[in-house]
């Protein structure tokens, strides 16, 4: 055992013996009454008049030193000096605004008002003022800041979009056309029939200024113990790719209990390799996609690019021959950019561009 604690030992046995001896003896809430307080003051003024004073002082440093106790009671608990001063009307406390605020809660016993009182319930109103004008200050901050913030919320989020994008095209199965350029990129189910199913084809669809393009890209069960799946395969590969300006129809919809999935069903124009496709997409908003589609198909994005479209691959588009010099047979299928063959529908003819 230490000194200190064999020290504080020591002390303990001493008070728990006072403790012992005087219990039951003296009462825990026995406390000056407020006419002893009243008889004590009566006794100051009169003590004041005789002498010819019509106001006295009294003053008590922050341990209780001095006589404002004896007038007015428990007027402080260690927070400062206090004075106090008593006249006709009484004892009053002079205080600053922490010594004032406890005499106030403590001194009720005596009578003894505060003259702290007028300053605290001003520095009160006047604290409540900055308050509301904090408070405008801060609204008015967001208010001018909060179109930055959605604004850089936005350009981020679209960063991310793009770097996931770039991903899936370095890891896809095929290859886009020479000035062909990526505009977007969601993670996608193809849903065949009108209602989605686990066997729906799952995978990415890509969004060209040329064309729509989708490619399966996910683990199918080829194996299963009483409906357990024991083994899967990974199957990447190409199933659509779509020449964007076909694209006749586009339908966004919000399906699902609270409408939070986002679907897209397009229709296409004669060529296509199909008629129409339901898209589920997940995590990617099916308006901003059929804004897209549109901005694409009316070559919006040409007009935006970095690098300017080089004019003879323009030309090569437009040069194009509407019949086959074979067969004689109509093109009918878009020629895009980035082609140097065509072949014909036919007579399987390869028509060199």
């Amino acid at each position: 055992m230490t000194a200190k604690t064999t020290r504080l030992n020591s002390e303990w046995k001493k008070i728990a013996k006072v403790i012992a001896a005087y219990d039951g003896k003296i009462d825990p809430l026995f406390s000056t009454p407020p006419a002893e307080f009243k008889r004590r003051q009566r006794l100051v003024k009169e003590a004041l008049s005789e002498h010819g004073y019509d106001v006295g002082f009294v003053f008590s440093d922050e341990h209780y030193a001095g006589d404002v106790p004896y007038l007015g009671g428990n007027t402080n608990i260690s927070i400062e000096q206090v004075a106090g001063a008593i006249g006709p009307t009484g004892i009053h406390v002079i205080a600053g605004l922490e010594g004032g605020y406890v005499a106030e809660q403590l001194a009720a016993r005596s009578g003894t008002p505060s003259l702290a009182q007028p300053y605290l319930s001003q520095a009160k109103s006047q604290l409540s003022a900055l308050e509301s004008k904090v408070s405008a200050a801060k609204s008015t901050i967001e208010g001018i800041f909060s179109p930055f913030t959605n604004d850089a919320n936005k350009i981020t989020a679209h960063l991310t979009e793009i770097s996931w994008m770039l991903t899936q095209l370095s890891q896809a199965t095929f290859q886009l056309m020479p000035t062909e350029a990526a505009i977007m990129a969601v993670s996608a189910t193809w849903v065949k029939s009108g209602k989605e199913s686990k066997d729906d084809p799952q995978g990415v669809l890509f969004l060209t200024d040329q064309r729509l393009i989708f490619e399966q890209n996910q683990e199918v069960a080829t194996k299963k113990v009483l409906f357990v799946v024991t083994e899967k395969q990974k199957v990447q590969k190409l199933l659509m790719e779509v020449p964007v300006v076909l694209t006749q129809n586009i339908k966004p919809s919000k399906q699902g209990l609270f409408g939070h999935e986002d679907h897209i069903e397009l229709s296409f124009a004669s060529g296509a390799p199909m008629n129409n496709v339901h898209f589920h997409l997940n995590g990617q908003d099916c308006n901003a996609w059929q804004g897209l589609i549109n901005r694409a198909k009316v070559k919006d994005f040409d007009k935006g690019r970095s690098v300017p479209l080089d004019k003879a691959d323009v030309e090569k588009v437009k040069t194009a021959p509407s019949q086959c010099p074979i067969c004689g047979g109509a093109i009918t299928k878009p020629v895009l950019r980035g082609m140097d063959t065509i072949t014909c529908d036919y007579c399987g003819g390869v028509i060199r561009l």
